[in-house]
């Protein structure tokens, strides 16, 4: 299935304008330097070089993320990958393949469980057996917490400033776990994205995941609109973040 999506310069710069406007007026935004982000959290990144941010969460899965990783890798994007630690452990060759790749990879949990619901000590155990699953593999310590449905409340933001974690939430939600068509997740991502922005995706989705399909269009319409990606981290120093 092809997708046919055309701009025009005029368009483009409409799209700019109308995120700018958004970004000078957005007073409802609260925004942060982005030397404090342990602690705090982060929903964008407003800059002004049309970076964006893409996001998978739920991962690794056997099928989608090696295919999510191949596209990618033929576009030469950059992602975050907000792994669950009980699928890190199942396929540790993924987790492997997204470092050499040059991804990032976070935490999710171990069990995406909603954390609401846990007591502290749950909470931090959560954390830190998905840290141990993602070190066993790697070598590599997960700086950044994305709490299941984006739920989180005071104590989680207090065990993060603990721990020494941020909290990333996104922007823009594709909702692709709905099994929404490949159309529709196009449409949503190409509507409403603004240079700043982190967009949720999904590697791991039950069944007949649309996201591939999707990603392949959304990338190269990205690029010719004038955005370029970068992990979440990178896109931390490029402004202040918002919540």
């Amino acid at each position: 299935m092809s997708f046919a999506v055309s701009f025009t310069l005029r368009e483009r710069r409409i799209c700019a304008l109308v995120c700018l406007f958004a970004l000078v007026f957005g007073a409802s935004e609260r925004c942060f330097a982005s030397g404090s982000i342990v602690g705090n959290i982060v929903k964008k990144v407003p800059n002004g070089e049309m970076k964006i941010a893409l996001t998978f969460d739920d991962g690794p899965h056997c099928k989608y993320t090696a295919e999510i990783l191949d596209i990618l890798k033929e576009y030469n994007v950059k992602a975050t990958f907000f792994v669950i630690g009980s699928n890190a452990s199942k396929y540790p060759e993924l987790i492997e393949r997204e470092l050499c790749e040059g991804h990032e990879v976070e935490n999710h949990t171990y069990s995406h469980v909603y954390l609401k619901k846990l007591s502290d000590d749950e909470i931090k155990n959560q954390l830190a057996e998905s840290e141990s699953v993602v070190t066993g593999i790697a070598d590599y310590t997960t700086r950044l917490i994305r709490p299941p449905g984006g739920i989180y409340d005071d104590r989680l933001l207090s065990i993060a400033s603990e721990l020494g974690y941020g909290i990333v939430l996104w922007s823009v939600d594709t909702r692709d776990w709905e099994h929404k068509p490949p159309a529709k997740i196009i449409e949503c991502v190409l509507r409403d994205v603004c240079p700043g922005d982190i967009i949720l995706m999904h590697d791991f989705i039950g069944r007949n995941s649309p996201t591939p399909e999707a990603l392949r269009v959304i990338i190269p319409r990205l690029k010719e609109m004038g955005y370029s990606f970068v992990t979440v981290s990178e896109l931390m120093k490029l402004g202040e973040p918002c919540e």
